[in-house]
């Protein structure tokens, strides 16, 4: 369909529908055009969207898992299809390059295929003779209808996140995703049913905050996921499970970049700059704080500015760029205003991304970094969301180590080092629920779940790997005896 008339629709037991309320433009922060439009649903639209997926439960709970599973083989096969077509639309909509465009199809992709290993990850155990004559066995069965509400940084993989998983233990699903890039998870909706789930399996509603209330106290909802800020993901954990869902919120993040003074420096500034600044600096796992050690902070902070210097931004359809738009002229306007905040606070701004060569149109700013920042600044403890780097300067590894447990968030932070010593430290003292080790981002594989703690999540179990199979079955125990056998 033409962009300037792509219209984001809600997708309720198998047909398409306009949502009851007037929404928002969707625009390309790359250019600030307007590439297409979104409507926002009221609670009766949310309601018919949940009982549409109610009804449809009644039976799918039923369907043998290895039928359950077919239609997510053939979903990973038109993802991969239209992996190309997928990443453009992605750009258009949110402006990330398409390089990062492709790495994030490719990350949801993988956990369609984790979830089609559902028949051997649904298996809860069996024991015979647990007591004289008593043989006892676990089973999982799915619990009803889940929501997930996601985030507009990754519009195409976070709702991989939840879906596969959810549909393949055999619960129904509904999607609600940002209205800043609804058109992504519309098409992978669109996908879904072109794959041949049952009508009512998979739903999708558009909206903003009322759509995801309704979503938290809709009585027949049986658990919600969420990804998006701290105060968001507390208040969706907080309403739903006021409303006995089970629920789990991914929070916001203030990630770390840890610089040993053993570290290879060419590998930790490759490293960091790809954190800090892919996605604009808009992820969940960015490292925008690199606490370094004293004995190599100087050589570090002269690599990586001469690195940062040289990044090409603009539009990310193009190939050469390296860092795109950031999502709003608001968001845009927010983060520059800590490049001033730093500056305040006695941090040395090295890089200033406001002077940066950008594209006269679109929400750009370009890659920033600040050295020496206090360890109590905002450039510090904030979760700023933006291309903008902090170098925090320490005396040795332990403090280092003291710098990434201060943080009120836990979401992940990574070791640069050649000390086996240190990363065995590492691995015991950090308190973040992602580490990584000589990796610049601590993201893990489908097939492990994805940690998160401290302020950046709420709930007991993760997104994606055996986690997600739990958050979406209830293991009964089965308890015979045959006592004339």
């Amino acid at each position: 369909m033409d962009s300037e008339t792509r219209t984001a629709r809600n997708f309720v037991g198998g047909a398409w529908t306009d949502p009851s309320r007037d929404g928002a433009d969707v625009e390309n922060p790359a250019t600030g055009e307007t590439v297409g439009r979104v409507g926002f649903s009221d609670e009766t639209d949310v309601g018919e969207a949940v009982t549409a997926a109610a009804e449809a439960f009644a039976s799918w709970r039923e369907t043998p898992v290895e039928e359950r599973i077919q239609p997510l083989f053939r979903l990973k096969s038109l993802l991969e299809d239209e992996q190309e077509e997928l990443a453009e639309l992605l750009v258009c909509e949110h402006g990330k390059t398409l390089a990062e465009a492709r790495g994030e199809i490719r990350r949801g992709i993988e956990n369609v295929e984790v979830a089609c290993g559902a028949p051997t990850a649904m298996q809860a155990g069996h024991l015979s003779n647990a007591a004289p004559e008593i043989d006892e066995t676990a089973v999982r069965r799915p619990v009803g209808v889940f929501a997930a509400v996601t985030p507009f940084n990754f519009p195409a993989m976070i709702p991989l996140w939840f879906l596969p998983y959810a549909v393949a233990t055999g619960n129904a699903f509904v999607l609600k995703p940002s209205e800043r890039d609804p058109h992504t998870p519309t098409r992978i909706v669109e996908l879904a049913a072109e794959a041949g789930f049952p009508d009512g399996v998979v739903n999708l509603v558009h909206g903003d905050a009322d759509a995801v209330n309704a979503l938290c106290e809709h009585p027949e909802v049986a658990g919600v996921s969420f990804v998006g800020s701290t105060p968001v993901a507390r208040h969706v954990y907080e309403t739903a499970a006021a409303n006995g869902k089970r629920v789990q919120a991914q929070g916001g993040a203030k990630n770390h970049v840890v610089v040993s003074a053993t570290a290879d420096l060419e590998t930790a500034v490759d490293g960091t700059v790809g954190s800090a600044f892919a996605n604009a600096g808009q992820r969940c796992l960015a490292n925008p704080v690199a606490v370094v050690e004293d004995a190599v902070y100087d050589e570090f902070a002269a690599r990586l500015v001469e690195r940062v210097e040289s990044m090409v931004v603009g539009d990310g359809l193009d190939e050469e760029t390296e860092m795109g738009p950031l999502v709003s002229a608001a968001h845009r306007d927010s983060v520059a205003g800590y490049v001033e905040t730093g500056v305040e606070e006695g941090a040395e701004l090295l890089v200033d991304g406001r002077t940066a060569e950008t594209p006269d149109e679109g929400h750009f700013l370009g890659p920033t970094v600040f050295g020496d920042a206090p360890r109590d600044s905002a450039l510090v403890g904030e979760e700023i969301f933006g291309p903008i780097l902090a170098l925090v300067r320490v005396p040795d590894f332990g403090a280092a180590v003291d710098v990434v447990n201060d943080s009120r968030y836990g979401n992940a932070a990574s070791l640069f080092t050649a000390s086996g010593a240190e990363a065995e430290r590492f691995r015991h003292e950090a308190e973040p629920g992602n580490l990584g080790v000589n990796v610049g981002t601590a993201a893990p594989m489908a097939f492990f779940h994805f940690g998160g703690a401290k302020e950046s999540f709420f709930g007991d179990l993760h997104a994606q790997g055996d986690d997600a199979v739990r958050f979406y079955t209830d293991e009964t125990v089965y308890i015979e005896r045959w006592p004339d056998a």
